[in-house]
C-alpha cells in the first residue's frame, strides 16, 4: 500500500506549537528550537530500550507523587522539545501532551547520530534558560552506556557532576536517591 502524500505547508511567521498538530504521524519526532522546524527520524530500537531501561531505574526509586514520562512534551524558551525521558515533580498536571518546565526536575537524553548537536548544545542551553535543575546525557558506546549528569548552577548553565558508565554504578542523589548501575543496560 503506497503511502499517503504529505504536503508541507510552511506558515507565514515562525512556527509555533499549534503547528505540530497539523503534522502527520508518521513516526518522525517534530520539535520546535527558536521557532524553527526540527525533525528528526525515529529513534531505533536501541535507543528506545536504553530509554527504557533508564526510565525503570528512576521508576524504581520514585517517590510517591513524582512521575517518569517518555517522550513528553516541553515547553521550553518559545520552543517546543521532546526529551526522551523527563522526570517530573508532584505539581505537574496528572495529564495533558505538553509539560511546563517548571514541573519538571529532571530531563534525559539519548544520543543518536542524527539528535548528538542538539543533545549536546541546543538543548541543554535550553533546559537551563527556562530552569530545569538536572539534565542527563546519555551515550552508547562499545562497551555500554555512559551518563553524564549535569545540575544547574545559578539559573544559567550546567556543570558536570559526574558521569555513570558500565564498570562504576554508583549511588546517586539526584533527582532522589537510588543506585544507578548502567552494566545490564543496551549498548
Amino acid at each position: 500500500m503506497a503511502q499517503p502524500i504529505y504536503e508541507w505547508r510552511l506558515p507565514a511567521r515562525e512556527w509555533r506549537e499549534q503547528d505540530l498538530f497539523n503534522l502527520p504521524e508518521d513516526g518522525n519526532r517534530y520539535e520546535i528550537i527558536d521557532g524553527s522546524l526540527h525533525v528528526t527520524p525515529p529513534p531505533g530500537f536501541g535507543h528506545q530500550e536504553l530509554a527504557d531501561e533508564l526510565r525503570a531505574a528512576l521508576r524504581a526509586a520514585t517517590p510517591t507523587g513524582w512521575r517518569v514520562i517518555r517522550g513528553a512534551g516541553l515547553r521550553a524558551a518559545g520552543s517546543n522539545l521532546i526529551p526522551d525521558v523527563t522526570v517530573l515533580k508532584p505539581t505537574a498536571p496528572a495529564d495533558g501532551t505538553w509539560i511546563e518546565a517548571a514541573d519538571v526536575a529532571l530531563v534525559v537524553e539519548v544520543e543518536s547520530p542524527s539528535s548528538r548537536r542538539h543533545d549536546r548544545f541546543t538543548k541543554p542551553a535550553l533546559y537551563a534558560e527556562v530552569g530545569i535543575p538536572a539534565y542527563w546525557r546519555v551515550e552508547r558506546g562499545d562497551f555500554g552506556p555512559v551518563i553524564y549528569r549535569y545540575e544547574l548552577v545559578k539559573g544559567v548553565h550546567y556543570n558536570l557532576i559526574g558521569t555513570v558508565g558500565p564498570d562504576d554504578p554508583v549511588q546517586i542523589n539526584q533527582p532522589w536517591p537510588m543506585p544507578l548501575d548502567p552494566s545490564a543496560w543496551p549498548r
